[in-house]
C-alpha cells in the first residue's frame, strides 16, 4: 500500500517539476547567435560544446567516458576516433547501454584499426566488446540496433574492388553479453553480413517499421539502398541476411541527384557475396548523390514513414517519403536561419550525422572543426518534409575535433549523447547533454509548503 507520507512527497515533487511527461525540452532552446571558439584541453571535459539556452531551462554537459578512462592514450589497443551511437532497443535491459565503433583506418601497423565500445549507463563502466583490429576491421562508422537484438556497424572505406576486405557490413551478435578479460580485448562476436548485400562505404543504417534495411554508399557518386529480406521477422541476423533483394533509389531517370520528385526502387542484381554495390547501382540507373551520409527514420505530419539523409557534397538534407515514393529537399543553403531571418547560406556546410529527439525533431551535425562545427535543429512545423527553418542548437569547442554520433536517449527524453572525435589532445570522449525545467517561483513556494506539511505529518506520527 502507498503510504500517505510517500504520497505527500510525490505530490510536492510532481508540482515542482510540472512539465509534460515524455516531451523533450531540447527543442525549446533558443538559437545560438555567436560562433564558438576552442577551449583549453583542461576544459574539454566540461565545456566541449557551446550550448544554447532558454529562460526556465537548465542545460548541462559532462563527460561520461574518454580514451583516458578506458586506458592509456599511448596504448594502440585503446580505440581511437569514437563514432556513431545507438542503444539496445530490445531485451530485458533495453536502453541500458550505448554502443559505438572506433573509426581509424589500419594504416599505422597491426591493431590500429577499428573496434567497438559499450558504455553502461547504470554503472558507468566502459567495455571494449570488439578488440581493435579484429578481422582487420577499418573505418568503423555506422551504429544501429537490429530488431532481433544484434548491433549493426560497417566500414566507411570501400575501395571499389569486389571481394575485397573493405566496405563490409558487420553485426556484433552478442553486444550486451560480450565481456573483456582486459580493458581492450572484448569477445564480441563480429560477423560479416554481405551474403546478399554488396560492399559499399557505410555510414547511415536504418530499419523501417516493416524491417526493410536501408544503407548508403558514402562516395561522391554514392547511392541510397534498400535491402528487403526474404525473412523480415527473422530472430537472428543469419536468417535475416541469408536471402533477399537489394534495391537502389532512382529519381526520374536517375541522372540528376539535385532534383527531387517521384522515385522508384531498382533491383541492382546482387547475386552473391562480396559484390561491388557501387558498380551495380550505377549499371541499374540508380541516382548518384554526392557523398550521402547518415540517415534517420521519422514520421511526417500526414503519418507517412520517411527517412531523412544527408548529402555532404551538396550541403543538402533529403526527405524520402516511403509511402508516396517521393523525395524532397528538407534542408539546403536556402533554408532560413531562424536567428537571422535570412538564408543560412554557407553557415550550413557538410551535413554529416542526423539525429531525432523524443518529439520527432531532427538535428543535423556538421563535419567541420572549430569554429564552424555546428549542430542544427530542423524546424518543420507542418511536417511536410520541407523545413521552414534551421536553428543553430550547439557548436563544438574542442580544437582538432569533430562532433559525431549525436543520439537522443529514447528512454530519457531530456538526455542526449555525443562523441568528440579525434581531438588534438587525442582523448576522444563521450559527452552527456541534459536539459531540465527550472521550477517557477510558485513551485518553490509549493515545494516549501509541501515539505512543511511532510514535516508536520512526521512530527505528529512521532508524538503519537
Amino acid at each position: 500500500m502507498v503510504k500517505p507520507l510517500a504520497l505527500a512527497v510525490f505530490g510536492v515533487f510532481a508540482s515542482a517539476q510540472a512539465f509534460a511527461a515524455g516531451n523533450t525540452l531540447f527543442d525549446e532552446l533558443d538559437p545560438l547567435t555567436a560562433p564558438s571558439s576552442a577551449v583549453s584541453v583542461a576544459d574539454e571535459a566540461t565545456q566541449a560544446l557551446l550550448l544554447s539556452t532558454a529562460p526556465g531551462i537548465t542545460v548541462t554537459q559532462s563527460t561520461l567516458a574518454s580514451r583516458s578512462t578506458v586506458g592509456s592514450l599511448s596504448d594502440i589497443n585503446v580505440g581511437r576516433y569514437w563514432d556513431m551511437i545507438d542503444t539496445n532497443r530490445t531485451g530485458a535491459d533495453q536502453g541500458r547501454y550505448l554502443f559505438m565503433p572506433f573509426e581509424p583506418s589500419n594504416q599505422s601497423g597491426a591493431n590500429t584499426g577499428s573496434g567497438a565500445l559499450r558504455y553502461d549507463k547504470l554503472t558507468g563502466a566502459t567495455t571494449t566488446i570488439v578488440a581493435v583490429g579484429t578481422q582487420n576491421w577499418q573505418r568503423g562508422d555506422a551504429s544501429r540496433w537490429a530488431p532481433w537484438g544484434g548491433w549493426m556497424t560497417g566500414e566507411e572505406n570501400f575501395n571499389g574492388v569486389a571481394g575485397s576486405a573493405t566496405g563490409r557490413l558487420f553485426e556484433v551478435t552478442n553486444p550486451v553479453t560480450a565481456t573483456a578479460t582486459t580493458l581492450t580485448n572484448g569477445n564480441g562476436n563480429l560477423v560479416q553480413r554481405n551474403t546478399m548485400l554488396p560492399l559499399v562505404s557505410h555510414e547511415g543504417l536504418a530499419f523501417d517499421s516493416a524491417n526493410n534495411f536501408y544503407f548508403i554508399d558514402e562516395n561522391s557518386g554514392g547511392s541510397f539502398y534498400k535491402f528487403v529480406s526474404a525473412n523480415p521477422n527473422a530472430a537472428n541476423g543469419d536468417d535475416f541476411f541469408a536471402n533477399g533483394t537489394t534495391y537502389a533509389l532512382q529519381v526520374g531517370t536517375g541522372s540528376n541527384a539535385d532534383v527531387g520528385g517521384s522515385f522508384n526502387w531498382v533491383d541492382i542484381g546482387v547475386s552473391g557475396a562480396g559484390q561491388d554495390g557501387r558498380t551495380l547501382a550505377d549499371a541499374a540507373g540508380a541516382t548518384a548523390f554526392n557523398r550521402p551520409e547518415d540517415m534517420e527514420v521519422f514520421t511526417l505530419g500526414n503519418g507517412h514513414e520517411a527517412i531523412a539523409f544527408n548529402a555532404t557534397g551538396t550541403h543538402t538534407t533529403w526527405t524520402v517519403d516511403l509511402s508516396d515514393m517521393s523525395i524532397t529537399e528538407l534542408v539546403t543553403r536556402n533554408t532560413i536561419d531562424v536567428a537571422t531571418g535570412l538564408a543560412v547560406g554557407s553557415d550550413f556546410t557538410s551535413p554529416d550525422n542526423i539525429a531525432i529527439d523524443a518529439d520527432g525533431n531532427l538535428y543535423i551535425v556538421e563535419d567541420q572543426g572549430v569554429p564552424n562545427a555546428d549542430i542544427w535543429q530542423v524546424i518543420d512545423s507542418d511536417g511536410d518534409g520541407v523545413a521552414e527553418g534551421v536553428k543553430r542548437w550547439a557548436a563544438l569547442q574542442v580544437a582538432g575535433a569533430e562532433p559525431t554520433g549525436l543520439f537522443f536517449d529514447p528512454y530519457d527524453p531530456n538526455t542526449a549523447y555525443l562523441n568528440i572525435q579525434h581531438p588534438g589532445s587525442d582523448n576522444d570522449r563521450l559527452m552527456k547533454i541534459s536539459v531540465s525545467a527550472v521550477p517557477e517561483p510558485e513551485s518553490y513556494a509549493m515545494l516549501l509548503a509541501g515539505l512543511g506539511l511532510v514535516g508536520a505529518i512526521a512530527r505528529r506520527r512521532r508524538a503519537a
